[in-house]
């Protein structure tokens, strides 16, 4: 008898099919992908923090300094999800 984790996991497998399996190039490319975008999502953090300290306690400045570094930081998620979907579509 199957588990329920294993009847969701049949029903979600049969509504979105993962698709064809990544070769070992293939991850070990995405891994240096999100290597590589964590590393500027780490450094944009300090360069905000840096900005924020300098800032003087200004709340419209630090406010600023922080919706600027959230645009940054999506903005990035989604060229490092874009890099990593092209990999994965390479066959």
């Amino acid at each position: 008898m199957k588990s329920a984790y294993e009847l969701a996991m049949e029903r979600l497998e049969k509504e979105s099919p993962s698709g064809p399996p990544i070769s070992e190039d293939q991850k070990k490319e995405i891994a240096e992908i999100g290597q590589k975008y964590e590393a500027q999502i780490a450094q944009a953090k300090i360069m905000a923090d840096e900005k924020i300290a300098s800032a003087m306690g200004e709340p419209e400045l630090t406010q600023l300094i922080q919706t600027e570094l959230a645009q940054e930081i999506i903005k990035l998620e989604e060229e490092r999800e874009s890099k990593k979907q092209k990999v994965r579509d390479l066959e």
